[in-house]
């Protein structure tokens, strides 16, 4: 049986997340200390016993959620399960940088400061109220894109994730996606719902943000993943350090390719997939992208403990 790790991204988090795995493992609580220490911010208190909307901005959501996922990892290692033991590892938008953390490409301080400098980035791109995000409820990815094509009107209107084969998201100009939902409706979705989201993630509008993450991503070492990455833009395995690089600038105005990504891990003989962190969100995906695959969440004590035996 061939397994794949994957890694909760945005829209995952919740007061509390990673709290049982600190407790319960050393080597977790050590993950977010060390987290805490690189940022020079206490960020596990935000985690454990702090305030939802503050803990939902993107500068905190993205390297909190990253956090999650390495104590997870963290346990899981305690229970004498390596990385190693997956064909694959893949993560959801940011949490994309959690599978290179996991794969040994990136080190967690790193990663840890370059999530803090990407949430930054990515809020401070387009100003608040200008963009939005919408999810396409029961279209395909394809007619999502000539719904997103139409719907410009000259502004910037992308299918940004395309997460299963009934869920596709659009993000731009704000009008430009208010248009998209009825296009959407029209076309046939079952619903299209503006997202709460605080900025316009993966399309062109996060251009600035790209460049930003070009130079924090090249002040930074990558080395050879111990597991090869499946990445968001390609929606294909890559072991290639400076390619990962790359493809890491690549996605903060490229599509999310989930459906492809888990379509690709089923084709090369993955029958199980672990989602590693905070919720289920990527098991309900998977299933929804190939009933054949068995999914596993580790997001608590118990999960890791189950995942060992």
């Amino acid at each position: 049986m061939s397994k794949a790790f994957v890694f909760p991204g945005q829209g995952a988090q919740s007061i509390g997340m990673g709290k049982a795995f600190a407790d319960a493992y050393p080597a977790a609580k050590a993950v977010f200390d060390e987290i805490d220490a690189a940022l020079g911010q206490d960020l596990s208190t935000l985690i454990w016993e702090g305030d939802i909307a503050e803990l939902t901005l993107t500068e905190n959501a993205q390297p909190a959620l990253m956090a999650t996922s390495m104590a997870a990892m963290a346990a899981l290692n305690a229970e004498g399960v390596e990385v190693t033991d997956a064909a694959f590892v893949a993560g959801h938008s940011l949490g994309e940088y959690s599978a290179l953390c996991a794969a040994g490409v990136l080190s967690l301080a790193d990663t840890a400061r370059l999530l803090k400098t990407r949430g930054k980035a990515m809020q401070e791109a387009v100003p608040v109220g200008v963009g939005a995000m919408a999810a396409l409820l029961g279209l395909d990815f394809a007619l999502a894109q000539v719904v997103a094509k139409e719907a410009a009107e000259g502004e910037v209107c992308q299918a940004a994730n395309d997460n299963d084969p009934g869920q596709v998201v659009v993000s731009g100009h704000k009008a430009a996606v208010e248009r998209a939902t009825v296009l959407a409706k029209e076309a046939g979705a079952k619903r299209a719902v503006i997202l709460p989201v605080s900025a316009p993630f993966h399309c062109a509008l996060m251009e600035p943000a790209a460049r930003v993450m070009e130079t924090a991503l090249n002040e930074v070492t990558f080395n050879t993943p111990s597991v090869p990455v499946v990445v968001n833009v390609t929606a294909e395995a890559c072991s290639d350090p400076d390619k990962l690089r790359e493809h890491l600038v690549a996605q903060v105005t490229g599509s999310v390719r989930w459906r492809e990504s888990v379509l690709y891990m089923g084709a090369q003989g993955v029958t199980e997939i672990w989602e590693i962190g905070a919720g289920k969100a990527l098991s309900g995906m998977i299933r929804r992208i190939n009933r054949e695959i068995t999914c596993v969440a580790v997001n608590d004590p118990d999960g890791a403990k189950a995942a060992g035996e």
